[in-house]
């Protein structure tokens, strides 16, 4: 048997049931205000979507694999920053951090090597 967590809308949903086969005073207000909870919850889940950033970061993140592809040997950083010559190495070394983490761990194209604490990242061959 699985474990589900159970969501705020589904406890909501229960709560309602529960107010719905009781007697209590207040009872249309106190649906009113489950309900209009439960369609909040709707709402904001609606807009669930991509930020202008993340927009921008998925552009950078092609672009990134694209300087990427150029070299046959892994490279920190700092040294792709140097060598490439790629728009994307002008971006921050921050960035470009946050940037390779991203195609390490979410799209799975670089590959992290760690060599005596320093971090080398290549193009994942196939």
């Amino acid at each position: 048997m699985m474990n589900t967590k159970l969501t705020k809308k589904d406890k909501f949903a229960m709560v309602i049931a529960i107010v719905e086969n009781s007697e209590v005073a207040n009872k249309s207000e106190m649906l009113d205000f489950l309900k209009h909870e439960v369609e909040l919850l709707e709402k904001k889940n609606s807009r669930t979507g991509q930020t202008k950033v993340q927009k921008e970061n998925e552009i950078l993140l092609d672009q990134l694999e694209l300087a990427l592809a150029e070299f046959d040997k892994p490279l920190t950083i700092s040294e792709f920053m140097k060598e490439s010559t790629h728009e994307v190495a002008t971006l921050s070394n921050q960035k470009l951090s946050a940037l390779m983490k991203k195609l390490v761990e979410d799209r799975h194209t670089v590959v992290k090597t760690v060599e005596k604490k320093k971090s080398y990242f290549s193009l994942k061959r196939e």
